[in-house]
């Protein structure tokens, strides 16, 4: 079932699957504390994405708040995303291997690969009624270091998870950003045969 609040501003041309247009990115986060069971699903639903010669290159790494490991992640991202990171329940940075593990070459699609991925884990985190928020903001050469990435992974990007407050908890400015996004119409994303060639719909 399409959620309430995303039926006022998401209107797809077809039937799609719910969670894909349920899913959000909000930045009212709960606080509350995430059962293990209902974390790792998120990555289990991570694990099963596709990827280039079975590669696999995804990684995340992952601290729940109030854990010995939160501020390691917490004091990597700017001051925007502080505010509001604060009452997320867990942090994720997720890291992308470049080469492949058979032959030890460069894959060109890890970055794409490690995005379906990420897809999985937030269309699994919709389904088990939790949110999601992903972003850049937050210092990739601080990531690499703090962490102890090694140089063949690239940092992609950090994710906030948790469930979901209602918006009066964030400051006056972020509550008018707080709310799902439209999308670009079907007919400016696709094109048959060669570039240009927009599709006629409906």
């Amino acid at each position: 079932m399409i959620d309430s609040e995303i039926q006022k501003i998401r209107k797809p041309r077809y039937e799609i699957n719910p969670n894909i247009l349920n899913r959000w990115s909000p930045r009212s986060f709960s606080g509350e504390d995430l059962r293990d069971d209902d974390l790792y699903a998120l990555f289990e639903a991570a694990r099963w994405a596709p990827s280039s010669y079975n590669n696999q290159p995804w990684r995340f790494i992952f601290a729940k708040k109030n854990s010995k490991h939160w501020n390691l992640l917490f004091n990597l991202l700017g001051d925007f995303n502080k505010q509001w990171c604060a009452n997320a329940s867990v942090l994720a940075v997720i890291i992308s291997h470049k080469t492949f593990e058979y032959n030890g070459k460069p894959s060109v699609t890890h970055q794409f690969d490690t995005g379906a991925a990420w897809e999985n884990l937030a269309i699994q985190a919709t389904s088990q009624g939790l949110v999601t928020h992903a972003m850049q903001g937050f210092d990739y050469d601080k990531a690499k270091k703090d962490l102890q990435i090694p140089d063949e992974y690239e940092v992609m990007a950090m994710v906030a998870i948790g469930k979901k407050a209602p918006k009066e908890r964030l400051s006056p400015e972020l509550q008018q950003r707080e709310t799902p996004s439209d999308r670009k119409p079907l007919d400016e994303i696709i094109m048959e045969g060669k570039f240009g060639n927009r599709v006629k719909i409906g």
